[in-house]
């Protein structure tokens, strides 16, 4: 490791030398590739791009020591991306069938995938993917489990971070749509999906001339069980809203453990109708100077749920506006016009807003919330909701710059906001008990770095948790004009890799990354060694649904048949380098088939497909997996099946013949 950083070392002194600067090329240097330099001043390499190449260069066989899990947005998936190579490692299917995973293309991701259809049964054959979230332990990312969730049709999935698959979706049975999702407390007790767009509940139809008395916004509480890896529907709640436009949320920690927090616009419950001569939304939920932040004791709102004060809709338990009111669950606090954010420090001590159309970001002191409180006598909204006075509760403002969204923090004392009009990274100096960690004055603007463009979402090394580790940031760009190659109008998302190892006013962006599949929205990135990821199945059988062995699976060829019961027709079929056994079945057309599957490789990174031609079936059977297909054999004639994976050198020849009588 020594040898190599000194080799590194002694590029960048002679790259450097060829860019203009001194070079310092001591003896060692001298036996370095001449023609290195010339290259460096062919390229027109600057200082800052050799220091980029070298912060960002992963040598073949090192990993990266950072894992950045990303929305795939309206590709419906989550990408995984190395951090600081910024190198796509894998796009997990989730609600989008993914054949390359064979996900949705039969075996057990079939019943996942139609766990997320409407409740009359209807598919769901995309998904808009917003944000992810890691879960937690203290506050902290233990690498267990992804939650993610779907804007376009409020659904919820969990992945399951051992073998990065998708393991359960959920149906939000009494909204359309959400975006405040999927948000975890700090030890994953909960995942939380807010709403989008206020809507009546329950799927029912409303004019929207009855907006206010019909419409209504949701947060959902879906309980998570760690043991089972599963959301439990039946210990989860749901807490009505007023119709505000309910958007992104975070978690109390730490000294705010137990509460929630949310921001919202549309206080001015504007319906819309440019045409029929109203004023268009993005008008008419602008003219209010605030919004408001919404603040939930969860703590309060799951013994209010325990204790049976929740009525039922559409199965799952609501806890009624009024109720929320009369048990002190829900206040509100104004806040910056248009937020896109609500961002709770690492020690929970404040929670950070923006709004896109004030220049600042406001602190709120989560202790001066919990005075406001306790002092009681406060004004309420139209709706009877307590509203905390913002002079009470406010702690500081900072002007930053136009359009202030999010915000996440480091492990020095500063934290990082992104500036979508501006299209810059904002980097400024946390205060209270972060003021010694840093050496400008709290509160205080430190730089602006210019990111390609029009930043949305930024995210930072466990830059949301209440353990930041520092180091990098990335901006999650929307635009990419004049950053890659013409590959026609819909062009690439852009994300920027930024350097923040030092203080002060030395953010440097290293790399740029072209996302052409959708537009990501949120990220988070964890220390890759808190992953507990598998390589092999545990055992031959191994069912990644149930994780155990399936009771279906065999454990060498020498069990591979194919059993005939009247018109049903079962087979057990070994998958090893490189052949199928059997390697011929022949069945009568309008047969019923069961067809077990396992891989008995127990070599890493021996996968193999299974793709039966014309019956839209498609398997990925990594080592030692087993999976299951059933299907009414309608299509009569011959047909093969083959490895989809090019496994071995006789790949081609892992094939067989699915014969049909008519």
């Amino acid at each position: 490791m020594k040898k190599r950083l000194l080799y590194l070392g002694l590029i960048a002194a002679l790259l450097l030398g060829a860019c203009g600067q001194p070079s310092q090329a001591t003896p060692a240097a001298s036996g370095l590739p001449a023609d290195a330099a010339a290259l460096a001043q062919e390229r027109g390499l600057t200082q800052d791009d050799i220091y980029a190449a070298l912060k960002t260069y992963m040598p073949s066989g090192q990993t990266d020591p950072f894992i950045m899990f990303s929305s795939g947005g309206q590709s419906g998936q989550v990408l995984v991306i190395g951090v600081p190579s910024m190198r796509i490692l894998k796009v997990i299917g989730v609600f989008q069938r993914e054949s390359w995973q064979g996900y949705g293309f039969g075996g057990s991701t079939d019943a996942v995938f139609k766990e997320g259809y409407m409740p009359d049964g209807s598919e769901l054959a995309w998904g808009d993917t917003h944000h992810p979230n890691i879960s937690e332990t203290n506050g902290s990312y233990d690498g267990e489990f992804l939650f993610i969730n779907d804007k376009a049709n409020a659904r919820l999935a969990v992945i399951d971070l051992r073998d990065f698959e998708t393991k359960q979706i959920v149906k939000n049975p009494n909204t359309i749509s959400d975006h405040g999702g999927a948000f975890v407390t700090p030890n994953t007790e909960y995942v939380v999906e807010g709403p989008q767009y206020g809507v009546p509940l329950g799927f029912e139809y409303a004019p929207t001339d009855q907006y206010q008395q019909q419409y209504r916004g949701l947060i959902t509480f879906w309980k998570f069980d760690r043991l089972k890896g599963r959301v439990d529907p039946s210990q989860s709640f749901q807490i009505e809203l007023p119709p505000y436009w309910q958007d992104l949320c975070d978690a109390g920690k730490g000294v705010s453990d137990g509460w929630f927090f949310c921001n919202s616009f549309n206080t001015e419950l504007a319906t819309g109708g440019v045409e029929s001569g109203q004023p268009p939304f993005e008008a008419g939920t602008t003219k209010n100077d605030t919004d408001y932040l919404h603040i939930f004791n969860w703590k309060k709102a799951e013994e209010v749920f325990k204790a049976g004060k929740a009525e039922t809709l559409n199965g799952m338990a609501v806890i009624k506006l009024q109720t929320a009111i009369d048990e002190g669950i829900l206040f509100f606090s104004p806040e910056p016009k248009s937020p896109h954010g609500a961002d709770v420090t690492p020690k929970g001590e404040f929670v950070i807003v923006g709004g896109k159309l004030d220049p600042h970001v406001t602190i709120y002191s989560f202790q001066k919330m919990q005075a406001a409180i306790a002092a009681g006598g406060l004004e309420t909204d139209v709706y009877g909701v307590p509203v905390l006075p913002l002079d009470k509760v406010k702690e500081a403002q900072v002007e930053l710059g136009l359009g202030p969204l999010h915000t996440v923090f480091d492990d020095k004392g500063y934290a990082y906001t992104s500036l979508f009009l501006d299209s810059a990274v904002a980097r400024w100096t946390l205060g209270g008990d972060y003021a010694s960690q840093h050496p400008e004055e709290p509160w205080t603007l430190v730089q602006k770095l210019p990111v390609q463009y029009n930043i949305g979402h930024i995210t930072a090394v466990e830059g949301d948790t209440a353990t930041p580790a520092g180091g990098f940031v990335v901006a999650l760009n929307k635009w990419s004009i004049d950053r890659f190659a013409n590959v026609g109008p819909l062009m690439p998302q852009n994300f920027q890799l930024v350097d923040i190892s030092k203080g002060g006013d030395q953010m440097k962006v290293l790399y740029d990354m072209p996302i052409g599949m959708a537009e990501p929205h949120y990220a988070q990135i964890m220390k890759a060694d808190r992953l507990k990821s598998i390589q092999v199945y545990p055992e031959i059988g191994w069912n990644p649904d149930t994780w155990s062995v399936d009771p279906t699976a065999i454990t060498s060829e020498d069990e591979a048949r194919v059993e005939r019961n009247g018109t049903n027709v079962e087979i057990w079929m070994s998958v090893i380098r490189s052949h199928y056994k059997p390697e011929h079945i022949e069945i009568n057309q309008g047969d019923h088939v069961v067809w077990h599957l396992t891989s008995l490789e127990r070599t890493p990174d021996a996968t193999h497909g299974f793709a039966l031609s014309g019956y839209n079936i498609n398997l990925s059977l990594e080592p030692g997996e087993t999976q299951t297909i059933e299907f009414d054999a309608k299509q009569a004639g011959t047909f093969t099946y083959y490895c989809t994976e090019f496994c071995s050198a006789l790949h081609l020849e892992m094939m067989g013949y699915f014969l049909v009588k008519p």
